[in-house]
């Protein structure tokens, strides 16, 4: 990859922590309208409350966590890497925790609402840094904005050499779990936020299994009234149809077929998805295990 001139800028986040922990390793329109980032701002509080079974305890307990920027934004240098309190990297993937506890998750924003680049977290480089995604040598953009913040879940994996026999057979795709977080705010690469998973879609993009998990960020002013696939419906209406049929068609201005649906074309309950989790966070810590071959994926 070519070297351009790097700027730098950092982004503090306290990591608050309300338990002692036993370790904590345990991805619109035209291109006008693509956004910057990162933005300034107040500090961001970040709990990371949890543990990791496998692993020491981990640098990030009782520390301040940074995301830093690399390069330029829409280069292909760019990079958003993650730091403890003493400046060394640490991967979102790995190092922050799943489980918040009372159903909470932690999760990771990759790519910010109403904007198109394709950002996402670098599964085969050290410390897991967040990029923005190329083919064939060019950054990737979205043909339209996305409309909901958009990331994933941490200590997830899709394994790819697992048939759901739930969902046609498919495999894994490789990749930590998305979520798709339906909330009012417009929040920033590289943020932590709470989340409560509400449904499930199975999405089957060319054969591969990617699950994305509906949820919604405690801060939302609405997150009170919603538990539920059910409860979207009622107070975010046409909401679920509309994240099934963006992810459906947004292949399709590039010339690819439509991507298809499991679980009869309709999202799963809440219950459901917390198997999703379950299950992905289970084949993660085989992974981490090396129960599971890694291939190209780094583990650091």
């Amino acid at each position: 990859m070519a070297t351009a001139a790097t700027s730098s800028a950092t982004r503090f986040a306290t990591v608050s922590s309300t338990a002692a922990l036993h370790g904590l390793r345990s991805r619109s329109s035209s291109t006008c309208h693509r956004a910057s980032f990162f933005l300034p701002g107040r500090p961001r509080p970040i709990s990371l409350i949890s543990q990791r079974r496998f692993v020491a305890p981990s640098a990030l307990l009782k520390s301040d966590l940074r995301v830093k920027e690399d390069g330029q934004p829409e280069t292909l240098d760019y990079r958003v890497f993650f730091l403890d309190g003493s400046g060394k990297k640490v991967s979102p993937w790995h190092d922050v925790p799943l489980h918040l506890g009372d159903g909470v998750y932690n999760f990771i924003v990759e790519i910010p609402k109403e904007t198109s680049a394709k950002m996402e977290v670098a599964t085969d480089e050290a410390y897991t840094p967040i990029k923005q995604d190329t083919k064939k040598g060019k950054l990737r953009f979205y043909p339209y904005n996305i409309n909901w913040n958009y990331g994933l879940l941490p200590q997830t994996w899709e394994d790819p050499s697992f048939a759901n026999a739930e969902v046609e057979g498919a495999f894994g795709d490789n990749d930590p779990v998305d979520i798709v977080e339906i909330g009012e705010r417009r929040a920033n690469i590289g943020d932590i936020l709470k989340v409560k998973p509400l449904a499930a879609l199975a999405m089957i993009d060319e054969g591969e299994l990617d699950w994305k998990i509906v949820a919604i960020s405690l801060d939302d002013p609405r997150a009170s009234l919603v538990n539920d696939a059910d409860d979207v419906e009622k107070h975010f209406p046409g909401t679920l149809t509309a994240i099934r049929d963006w992810f459906r068609d947004y292949k399709i201005p590039d010339g690819k077929p439509a991507n298809k649906f499991g679980l009869g074309n309709k999202a799963a309950n809440k219950d459901y998805a917390l198997k999703v989790i379950r299950e992905t966070n289970e084949s993660w810590a085989k992974l981490m295990k090396r129960s599971a071959p890694a291939g190209d994926l780094s583990l650091v």
